[in-house]
């Protein structure tokens, strides 16, 4: 074979300037070809062999990455490289990252087409997840978990045992997501190995990234338990949700998914979590905005008696957050934001009225985001808003688009049809759709009339303004829904119309040509109104009428109700009798809505599946996804209101086993003494877990106790002085700001009302109260700066001496 320069030179492209050798690397000298990604030719897998085989001996390291490129790119390409294993094989040994990532894609992709060459690659990533560097240990769990072959299992095992009590945060995220391709492959194996334990043991890691994915793993596991997903309670709650300002948006969507399966303790802690998530609907992620609303929601319908002025509330304290994130979003974001505001403004009118301006369409818009608007801007119509919303929809129908001209024309009727609290909209709106009819634009005319239809049963007053153009209209209206509202409207206002009966008997003259069902059945209810309206002009035509609407087969509908009609006239009923049955009352209570629009119980069901595609989509999930895979939420726990010992001491202790953890943690995971999913009895050992720190003394605080500035200084004040305790604690270090130390003090229940820095002392003023007793703890606090800083305490409390000094010795686990 003759080699060339590769990638072979194309068209326009000028001849490569160097020739290689015989065995040389692609590309010429530089051994970087213009693109990967070119056609390969006969003998360069070869080639690559030959490259690869004097990989050890290469010195530059780009020569190096550029031969596994090329591979790489042959294998995306769909060109079969597996016949370069062995001596892909040999090439990771290397500390380069970038080439064992390279490797590591190569043996994932081959190990499913060729099994028995993944297998002998067991060893080496067996060995790479104990090499010293924490990035290759978690690339090589990586690619050993994605190997995806079941007579893997064996060797997996315990790699992923040893990962998860890793001392690198990268490590442990990293087996946490291989626990779920080992469950993949073999449930029993991930059962018997006890990962579920550890799983719920690690939500307390250091690192917030490891505890978010615990919680994927956690919910995909036991997604066919009883709970639909991980099993969740106060102490877990309380600890995820104190650390949310640690996580990032995707991590902060999988903790606030969480909140909605929660049952609240009682009303107070529900508001305390609503606090707590408040700052949530200040990032810049649409995600953590929408998980903030739905959980928001979700403890409304739990909390209080009045539950929709709570939701009111809610949606006007995100009302600011979600306009934000529409005006600044890409726009499949933007839609899909306005279509859960859509959502919010159908369970909560009134609340975006004032935004109304922000709803507006903008010419660079896609036409879907278009179209939502239109529709939207139809419900914040108001007193004030009407003009110019109705002003704008007017624009809208001057458009080339259609579908956007008709919706325009749809929601001005939307309008005139509610706007029972909207002083002369009715009117200002029916004459802009009369104006319509004489536009000669066949959508306009036609879904003008649709509406001047739905108007005029909506407000009879309206009979005056809309009669003069309708018997003109007749003539050029050709769409059949259309023509349909024009023939019921001049049914509808027949004693004011002179033309009337003769507009219709040229229609009843040229019945065969009538193709539409709809435009006959409109004709033979308006023909029959009119005759009890004008019976000598219409006697002869209905006749004509009824005899060609008997014999017509193409409409069941329409030769049942010529026959009623015919049976009726013909038997000599009274006249009263039949006028009453035929001219039945077609208009609705203004406060009454149209059945095709009458969709409250929809709306509710949706709402329950806020923040997912139900939305979106417009029907519940049941509509599109299978049985088989839908996953049903319990509510959790089921045992509030909750005992004193057990989970509110669990949640303390969930608390201090979490903040002992971070100085504990070194190659190991934390202790699994404590009973997180409150199960009862006391878990077995796990293989990972070290000694458990020591044990605090028992005391159970309210987490996030409020309390005024007026009742700590009371409370002070009422405890004489003699009575306080005072204890001095040394410090290993002095607290960079007193941020620091008021966040450590937190995680223990123990809130700071005020604090400050002066030039020698750090000055706190602390508050706690039992949660048992109901007993507050007023503390005031004093660190000094000197070279060896000392805290001082002085506490002042009712309750007993051993509840005090249990106090004084959490201060002192959280600081010192």
């Amino acid at each position: 074979m003759t080699t060339g320069s590769y990638p072979p030179n194309q068209p326009g492209m000028p001849p490569q300037q160097q020739q290689p050798q015989p065995g040389g690397p692609p590309g010429g000298a530089s051994g970087v070809p213009g693109s990967y990604f070119t056609e390969s030719r006969k003998g360069e897998i070869n080639e690559l062999r030959n490259l690869l085989r004097g990989f050890a001996v290469e010195r530059d390291p780009q020569r190096k990455r550029d031969i596994i490129k090329k591979v790489i790119a042959y294998m995306t390409l769909g060109i079969d490289v597996s016949r370069l294993f062995t001596e892909m094989m040999l090439a990771i040994e290397t500390r380069d990252l970038v080439i064992k990532k390279m490797i590591y894609l190569y043996l994932t992709n081959y190990a499913h087409s060729h099994p028995e060459l993944a297998q002998m690659c067991t060893n080496t990533l067996q060995k790479d997840c104990g090499n010293e560097d924490p990035m290759v240990r978690g690339l090589a769990l990586r690619a050993l978990c994605g190997l995806n072959l079941p007579q893997m299992v064996e060797y997996i095992a315990e790699p992923l045992r040893r990962a998860l009590s890793d001392g690198h945060a990268y490590v442990r995220k990293t087996g946490v997501m291989g626990t779920l391709k080992l469950y993949d492959l073999d449930p029993e194996a991930f059962e018997v190995g006890g990962f579920v334990d550890i799983l719920y043991d690690m939500l307390r890691d250091p690192d917030a990234s490891v505890v978010c994915n615990c919680i994927i793993v956690l919910n995909e596991v036991m997604q066919n338990s009883p709970n639909g997903g991980m099993a969740i309670n106060r102490a877990i709650m309380l600890h995820l949700l104190n650390r949310i300002h640690e996580f990032n948006e995707f991590a902060k969507v999988q903790v606030l998914e969480l909140v909605p399966r929660y049952i609240p303790a009682n009303d107070e802690e529900g508001f305390q979590i609503m606090n707590l998530l408040d700052p949530v609907l200040r990032t810049s992620g649409s995600g953590a905005v929408m998980a903030t609303m739905g959980a928001f929601l979700s403890l409304a319908e739990q909390l209080g008696d009045d539950s929709d002025e709570m939701k009111r509330q809610i949606v006007a304290r995100v009302k600011a957050p979600i306009v934000t994130q529409i005006s600044s979003g890409a726009s499949e974001m933007m839609y899909t934001l306005l279509k859960h505001v859509e959502a919010l403004v159908d369970m909560c009118p009134g609340i975006f009225d004032d935004e109304y301006r922000q709803f507006y369409v903008r010419f660079n818009e896609p036409t879907h985001v278009k179209y939502l608007k239109i529709n939207i801007l139809s419900k914040l119509a108001n007193n004030e808003t009407a003009p110019d919303i109705v002003a704008e929809l007017a624009e809208c129908v001057a458009e080339p688009n259609v579908k956007m001209s008709r919706l325009a024309v749809r929601s001005m009727a939307r309008i005139a049809c509610n706007a029972q609290e909207i002083p002369g909209a009715t009117e200002s709106i029916a004459r802009r759709l009369v104006e319509m009819l004489d536009l000669n634009v066949d959508h306009i005319c036609s879904e003008a009339a649709s509406a001047l239809a739905s108007i005029v049963r909506k407000h009879p007053s309206a009979k005056e303004l809309v009669a003069p153009p309708l018997v003109r209209s007749l003539k050029y209206v050709k769409e059949p829904s259309g023509k349909a509202s024009i023939i019921f409207l001049i049914g509808e206002c027949g004693e004011t119309i002179l033309e009337a009966p003769y507009a219709l008997e040229n229609l009843i003259d040229t019945y065969a040509s009538i193709g539409d069902a709809a435009v006959k059945l409109a004709l033979l209810s308006s023909t029959m109104k009119l005759f009890f309206m004008r019976p000598p002009e219409v006697q002869r035509m209905l006749g004509r009428l009824l005899a060609n609407a008997t014999d017509d087969v193409s409409s069941q509908d329409l030769h049942d109700r010529a026959l009623l009609y015919y049976r009726l006239l013909k038997t000599g009923t009274d006249p009263s009798t039949t006028k009453r049955v035929v001219s039945c009352h077609t208009v609705i209570s203004s406060t009454a809505v149209f059945s095709e629009d009458d969709d409250v119980g929809l709306r509710g069901e949706l709402m329950k599946e806020f923040n997912t595609l139900s939305i979106i989509y417009g029907k519940p999930s049941l509509n599109f996804i299978a049985p088989a895979y839908q996953v049903r939420h319990k509510k959790q726990p089921d045992d509030h209101p909750l005992a004193f010992g057990t989970d509110q001491s669990s949640a303390e202790s969930f608390e201090m086993d979490h903040h002992s953890s971070r100085l504990q943690r070194s190659t190991a995971m934390v202790s699994s003494d404590v009973d997180l999913l409150g199960f009862g009895g006391s878990p077995g050992p796990s293989p990972t877990a070290v000694a458990p720190a020591p044990i605090l003394p028992s005391v159970s605080l309210i987490p996030l106790a409020t309390m005024t500035g007026d009742i700590y200084q009371n409370t002070w004040g009422s405890i004489n002085d003699n009575d306080a305790t005072v204890s001095a604690v040394p410090l290993t270090r002095l607290p960079r700001n007193t941020d620091e130390m008021e966040a450590k003090l937190a995680a223990q229940h123990i809130m700071t009302m005020a604090s400050g820095e002066l030039p020698n002392e750090y000055k706190f003023y602390l508050y706690a109260q039992d949660a048992t007793t109901g007993n507050l703890f007023l503390v005031q606090a004093n660190v000094e700066k000197t070279v060896d800083p000392l805290l001082i305490l002085t506490l002042k409390s009712d309750a007993s001496e051993e509840a005090k000094n249990a106090v004084i010795e959490l201060i002192t686990a959280a600081v010192a």
